[in-house]
């Protein structure tokens, strides 16, 4: 994907020896034999007819919206999980509209008397670096800017808090992951997917398509062309919890 939106990658990296003319075909030709296999040079083009009857058919919706809750990703849970009854709830990415079909919502998580626990989705945070190769190599795994991890931790601290990360790219969380009563991965899965999964109604299947570093000091020092090679890593590739 991004040799394909950034096609000068590619080329200085060829150009400065860092990958061989030979490695480019070599990726070239798997790619080409997966869509020759799909039928794609034969078969280019869509049927406009077939794809008006086809895209958000009930059937494929439902498949989907199972896909979602079984991709999410137990890191951890400290007794927190599956959530019972209807909790007084603060949320915090999370729209409103959908917690209110699974708790009363609150609007202070401080004040024990009103919340019972706080659902908080995150983004992982992205660090341009420096130089093509660098941004190619290492563009995931940054930490959480200081400010945005106190006021994290601020309310991981005040309220047993479920903590679901969307994954875009590795991200460094080790104090997250230490205190959250439970951490969740996730890939982009909706509000709904990720509460029915807090409350037990649908499974978490997912597992870490990569590891979790524990530092970006472990992210520099790592080799930035091979998988898995930081060092301790909070939680190693395929990690996840059974619930």
């Amino acid at each position: 994907m991004l040799g394909e939106q950034r096609p000068e990658v590619i080329v200085e990296l060829v150009r400065s020896g860092r990958v061989t003319e030979e490695r480019v075909d070599e990726s070239v030709r798997r790619l080409l034999r997966e869509k020759f296999t799909l039928g794609l040079f034969e078969n280019p083009y869509v049927d406009p007819d077939r794809a008006e009857e086809t895209v958000g058919a009930g059937e494929f919706t439902a498949l989907g919206e199972a896909a979602q809750r079984r991709s999410l990703t137990v890191l951890t849970n400290h007794a927190l999980l599956p959530l019972e009854g209807r909790p007084n709830l603060y949320v915090r990415g999370i729209s409103e509209q959908a917690a209110a079909a699974y708790g009363n919502v609150v609007a202070d998580p401080v004040d024990a008397d009103l919340a019972d626990l706080a659902v908080l989705r995150l983004r992982t945070p992205h660090e341009e670096r420096p130089g093509l190769f660098e941004s190619f190599f290492h563009s995931g795994s940054p930490a959480f800017p200081e400010e945005e991890l106190k006021e994290i931790l601020r309310l991981l601290d005040a309220v047993p808090t479920l903590v679901c990360v969307n994954l875009e790219r590795p991200a460094v969380l080790p104090e997250i992951a230490a205190k959250a009563a439970a951490l969740v991965a996730g890939y982009g899965a909706s509000d709904t997917a990720l509460l029915d999964v807090a409350f037990g109604r649908a499974r978490a299947q997912g597992r870490l398509p990569f590891e979790l570093p524990r530092s970006m000091a472990a992210v520099e020092a790592s080799r930035p062309d091979v998988p898995g090679d930081t060092e301790d890593p909070v939680f190693p590739y395929g990690h996840g919890l059974n619930l």
